[in-house]
């Protein structure tokens, strides 16, 4: 995710440490500090009002009734309470305003909870969510209630068009869909979703004026994760919305840790081979052609011995950039180990394969490095197996023999075994 602008306000120095230490935790967030409202609107009329959040304190010196919400809806920012103090005739009045969240200063764990609320804002920019119902009044009413958390929303008036709507939209995160359609009901959708999708992939939540118990088991059986009743309130639906949310972010959190390399963000081994063999299965049957791709770094050794291995870092990291600029989305890219990539090309001609990575080798012979106040360069050696053999370790054998052909015969070069 990007950085986003978040606007934080509080006239506590003790305060702000512990957020600003919370906040460094965080990658995404670009913060603005403010102690007063005036401070507060000067950097609100900079920046154009565009916040993609604020973390907020009701009771300020210049503004101690709440008034800083109202500067911070003005230019629509969405916003998270964090207060020492929180009577409900206060909390009342800024209810209906762009807040997100409120968050009490009474224990350690509130800043983290505050900035939990915003994270979760953030995400919520890059999120979309399909509202499935035949009823035009309740989709506008949720609608509403999503928007005002800044997702994004599509709509569709029954199963059918649900499905194809999902079909059209892959990054759909969350469906709500309602019982009781015509053409194809809540429960028959749920079904077909989770034929193709898991729940820690697609979170769906049920929606039925029918609170009968047959009703909501029949669809937690088929997959739901969550039940609301009809009608419902703008608090429940964001709350519910907010937690399946939190989990389909957690469930991809793990399988990154699982399935990615902590220094690059690639793909590790383990992966590649969960992944590339049904490919190679599926080419297999086919007899379609595939390729597969080792590379290596020129050298590598020489740039640690030099430099220091937060350099050989860099340098490792920079296959990720360079690889990202030349390859397709549906190239399977992974880090093998140490300075070694493996990738997994399908639907590729051997003439385009050699235009590719010779494109990808000089774009490495090209490319200069600034890192620790130096510049580098390096070189790659290829080694590629192109057609079918009889299993992906055989493909994988070959392409290192291939590489180290590479190697041995002058580096900086691609090598490519074809497999009649």
């Amino acid at each position: 995710m990007s950085m986003k602008k978040v606007l934080i306000v509080d006239d506590s120095q003790t305060i702000l440490s512990l957020i600003k230490s919370e906040i460094a935790q965080h990658t995404n967030i670009d913060p603005y500090y403010a102690e007063t409202y005036k401070e507060a609107n000067k950097l609100i009329r900079q920046h154009q009002g565009k916040f993609h959040a604020a973390l907020l304190d009701l009771a300020l010196p210049d503004a101690p009734n709440g008034e800083i919400v109202k500067l911070a809806n003005a230019s629509k920012i969405p916003a998270v309470i964090l207060s020492a103090t929180m009577n409900q005739e206060l909390k009342d009045s800024v209810i209906n305003k762009d807040v997100v969240d409120f968050v009490l200063k009474d224990n350690p764990a509130s800043i983290k909870f505050a900035i939990n609320a915003i994270q979760r804002t953030l995400h919520n920019y890059d999120t979309t969510i399909l509202v499935v119902d035949d009823s035009p009044l309740y989709r506008q009413t949720l609608r509403e209630s999503l928007t005002r958390i800044h997702l994004n929303v599509i709509e569709a008036e029954n199963g059918e068009d649900a499905l194809e709507k999902i079909k059209n939209n892959p990054h759909i995160s969350l469906v709500i869909t309602d019982y009781e359609m015509p053409k194809m009901n809540g429960i028959t959708l749920t079904y077909n979703l989770r034929m193709h999708f898991q729940k820690d992939d697609l979170a769906v939540i049920a929606m039925s004026s029918l609170t009968k118990e047959d009703v909501v088991n029949s669809f937690l059986r088929v997959g739901a994760n969550d039940f609301i009743n009809k009608p419902f309130t703008h608090s429940e639906v964001v709350t519910r919305i907010n937690a399946n949310l939190d989990l389909i972010d957690l469930f991809k959190t793990l399988k990154d840790v699982a399935n990615k390399d902590f220094l690059t963000g690639m793909f590790n081994r383990r992966y590649f081979f969960d992944s590339g063999v049904p490919i190679f299965k599926k080419n297999k049957r086919k007899v379609y052609p595939i390729a597969i791709a080792m590379i290596d770094i020129d050298k590598f050794k020489n740039i640690n011995d030099t430099y220091g291995h937060d350099v050989g870092d860099d340098a490792i990291k920079e296959i990720k950039t360079i690889l990202d600029d030349n390859l397709r989305d549906s190239d399977l890219v992974s880090r093998f180990g140490g300075e070694e990539f493996c990738i997994l090309l399908e639907e590729i001609n051997l003439i385009n394969l050699k235009k590719l990575f010779e494109k990808v080798r000089l774009a490495f012979e090209t490319n200069v490095i600034e890192t620790n106040g130096i510049k580098i360069s390096y070189t790659i050696s290829t080694g590629i197996c192109y057609g079918l053999m009889d299993t992906l370790d055989d493909m994988i054998k070959m392409s290192d023999e291939a590489l180290y052909e590479a190697k041995t015969t002058g580096r900086n070069k691609v090598v490519i075994k074809e497999i009649l």
